[in-house]
């Protein structure tokens, strides 16, 4: 079994009267979720986080103490993979998309991002994120 870690993070806004949280659209799968890539060399996991959500959003976050959530899933045979999410209140609001890996990203209200995110895992991660920014 083959083993791959990822890290990234729930990039959110807070505006007068709701949350906001910024989706990506993968270019080859199509689905909507959270920026997050691969850990490369000795990157702590939160090194990773930062990093990938700069190279596919354009945007400097601020990581907030103590939410660290982990999901696993098995992407393909014989492949264990672990996405390790924080959660990140976005420095400013312009983006700029990484067009290589991203076809579309937006700032979505909270409430609609957990009925446009893909997968089940990304549907509990707003759970748990919202009852934390609330």
């Amino acid at each position: 079994m083959k083993f791959e870690k990822s890290c990234g993070a729930i990039v959110y806004r807070k505006t007068q009267n709701q949350i906001d949280l910024l989706l990506i659209k993968n270019r080859y799968g199509g689905h909507w979720s959270f920026p997050k890539g691969h850990v490369e060399g000795a990157e702590t996991e939160m090194q990773t986080a930062l990093r990938e959500v700069k190279e596919e959003t354009g945007l400097d976050i601020s990581i907030q103490d103590g939410f660290r959530q982990a999901v696993e899933y098995f992407p393909k045979p014989n492949v264990r993979k672990q996405v390790v999410y924080f959660l990140g209140e976005a420095q400013s609001v312009e983006f700029k998309m990484q067009e290589e890996e991203i076809s579309r990203i937006i700032w979505t209200d909270i409430r609609k991002a957990y009925h446009m995110v893909t997968f089940k895992n990304d549907k509990n991660l707003i759970l748990v994120a919202g009852k934390r920014l609330r």
